[in-house]
């Protein structure tokens, strides 16, 4: 991996000290032109009553990702982000192991912009596919 990368993940992982993120252990793995990973254990800290993955960590990873991912390409000096809407699909349970998160821009305008998030397995198997919007606003 590149030094630019390096640098980006760096900023991203540092900036989820003493937040939910560090608390769901995401941590932010691959950077690309106009995506960014997220991975999340899959454990009993994550999980429903009856051992799976719950459906709200898996909106927590995909709002992490994609909300990072708002202010590391668009001008998050200068901008606040804010997450104003969030939509998922389950589709596979998972007990254990890690997810992924790769949130990949759809729309990129100067207010909103439109994330598609597709969460899954270490095996690549679909489990989840969120869409994201968030919302540009000035720091004054």
């Amino acid at each position: 991996m590149d030094d630019y990368k390096e640098k980006i993940l760096k900023v991203c992982n540092e900036s989820s000290k003493n937040t939910m993120m560090e608390t769901l252990q995401i941590e932010y793995v691959d950077v690309g032109e106009n995506y960014l990973v997220g991975k999340m254990p899959v454990n009993s800290r994550v999980h429903q009553p009856d051992g799976v993955l719950h459906g709200g960590a898996m909106v927590a990873l995909a709002e992490s990702v994609g909300s990072t991912a708002s202010f590391i390409f668009l001008d998050g000096e200068n901008f606040f982000v804010r997450g104003i809407e969030i939509a998922a699909n389950h589709v596979k349970s998972v007990r254990d192991g890690e997810v992924f998160g790769k949130a990949t821009i759809l729309h990129k305008g100067r207010t909103t912009q439109l994330w598609d998030i597709k969460i899954t397995d270490a095996e690549d198997n679909l489990i989840s596919v969120c869409k994201l919007t968030t919302i540009s606003l000035p720091k004054k």
